[in-house]
């Protein structure tokens, strides 16, 4: 029987509950699959992984909080967090600690620009992100009257401003550029302030709940105004809160990792299971894969020895091939605009 001591200890951390927490069911999916996979092929290094969970309801001081106690229990590798606001601050506890730590999900530029070698991401940026946000809307929607939301957060401040400088740069100007206040239930006021603005085409720096209720308000004031947003849109319970009155909504996300062919077998045994691998469920799965072969590469679980591996070397995911650059940021192809309509996402191209 082989004992805790000779297990190699991992975490995945994000928001298990909380408004957010469909994002941190489907990063747990992904590391509890990418780890029976490692396990059942053999482990790392001869040894079996053990995964812990940790829960920070992307709320910056639960972040650190389970950041310290993730380092208590020997962890080396976090795959984590999903909030920029918990994943920045957190990482600074992981830097001191010595472990790595690979997000699947957190976008804002400062945990890249201004965390240690020891941070990484497998997701894209909002500077990424906001750029091809800003640039499509202002070609898409030429003679529309565009109004930009935020939620006060740092991914969603910081996309919303992303998304507005590639907007302006493209010759748009907004006709409104306010903040809402997530996790209320009434966006009356800001819908009135849209449909007095004649708002056609209205992006939103935030969440899908917040981003459904305000869908939601804008039709029972009869407006037929489009909402763009970015990659935090990415899940089904965005649909089971707009129902139809979600059809027609935008928003960008990175290439599929469900259409890659490497990804086949690993979608396939989600689905025999019941389970739909959307979202960040991929690339989660990815991020321990992409730790897992740095580590093999370079006989060690040792901090330094992996972060020069994660560096230097290529590494084959459900993501595809993937590299990171000298920041920690993945070079992977950039955003793409997705579509809602009947209960599922498409291209928009498509």
């Amino acid at each position: 029987m082989v004992s805790a001591s000779d297990n190699i200890v991992i975490a995945v951390n994000g928001p298990m509950t909380g408004s957010y927490a469909t994002f941190g069911h489907q990063m747990k999916l992904g590391a509890e699959k990418a780890v029976e996979d490692i396990n059942a092929a053999g482990g790392v290094l001869g040894k079996q992984i053990t995964l812990e969970i940790g829960d920070d309801a992307c709320d910056p001081k639960q972040a650190v909080a389970i950041a310290n106690q993730m380092a208590s229990r020997g962890a080396v590798l976090i795959a984590g967090h999903f909030c920029s606001g918990s994943s920045i601050p957190a990482s600074k506890v992981y830097e001191e600690e010595g472990i790595v730590q690979i997000s699947p999900a957190s976008t804002n530029p400062k945990l890249t620009d201004e965390g240690g070698p020891n941070v990484f991401r497998v997701c894209g940026r909002d500077d990424q992100q906001g750029a091809v946000a800003g640039t499509f809307l202002a070609q898409q929607f030429p003679d529309a009257n565009v109004a930009i939301l935020h939620d006060k957060t740092a991914y969603g401040k910081g996309l919303a401003d992303e998304t507005k400088a590639a907007l302006n740069a493209a010759g748009k100007q907004e006709v409104l550029y306010e903040a809402i206040t997530a996790g209320e239930k009434d966006y009356s006021a800001v819908v009135s302030k849209l449909k007095k603005e004649n708002v056609g085409v209205v992006y939103l720096g935030g969440y899908h709940t917040e981003a459904g209720l305000i869908i939601r308000q804008m039709r029972e004031q009869g407006m037929s105004t489009i909402l763009a947003a970015g990659d935090a849109l990415m899940t089904d319970e965005f649909w089971s809160i707009t129902g139809d009155a979600g059809a027609g909504t935008l928003m960008t996300f990175s290439p599929d990792p469900r259409k890659n062919p490497v990804a086949e077998p690993v979608v396939a045994a989600f689905r025999a299971k019941g389970i739909e691998p959307e979202g960040y469920v991929l690339y989660t799965y990815g991020a321990v894969q992409a730790w897992q072969q740095a580590v093999e590469r370079v006989g060690t679980t040792d901090t330094e020895a992996v972060i020069k591996a994660l560096n230097e070397g290529t590494f084959d995911t459900v993501l595809g091939q993937i590299s990171f650059d000298d920041k920690g940021d993945v070079e992977a192809p950039g955003y793409v605009f997705y579509v809602w309509e009947n209960g599922t996402y498409r291209y928009f191209s498509e």
